[in-house]
């Protein structure tokens, strides 16, 4: 993640490697320089008991390794495994798109960017859910 700038609203909070860092009265910026540093802006993360639907509980498992509380190997394979799944149930182009993204983000071991793509599908989720309640 060279050269990621992370924009901090007053007392936001954000995991970084496992580190929780909470900014002061003011907004702020931060440059993360370090490649490959795990971050996950805390308002942006799923609480375990919300990761009830197929699209969060696959963005759980990507957030589970931004927060080191995963295997990372074990937990990438669950990610693909649960990326295929999605796959087989949204077949849309744009779905096909998001996926794609998200897949190929794992294999080259970014799981943000995984979690940037997948987060992409919460929305059509919802409404598919909505328009088709159990």
């Amino acid at each position: 993640m060279t050269g990621l700038v992370l924009k901090l609203g007053p007392h936001e909070r954000v995991l970084i490697n496992g580190v929780v860092v909470e900014n002061g009265e003011r907004r702020t910026r931060l440059a993360i320089k370090t490649p490959n540093a795990n971050i996950l802006r805390l308002r942006d993360a799923i609480h375990p008991d919300d990761a009830n639907t197929p699209v969060r509980r696959v963005c759980y498992i990507a957030q589970l390794i931004l927060s080191g509380d995963a295997d990372p190997a074990q937990a990438r394979r669950q990610l693909l495994s649960g990326i295929e799944q999605l796959s087989q149930a949204l077949t849309d182009h744009d779905s096909r798109t998001i996926l794609t993204e998200a897949t190929t983000a794992v294999l080259h071991s970014q799981p943000y960017l995984a979690l940037k793509a997948l987060r992409g599908l919460l929305p059509r989720e919802e409404r598919l859910l909505a328009a088709h309640p159990a």
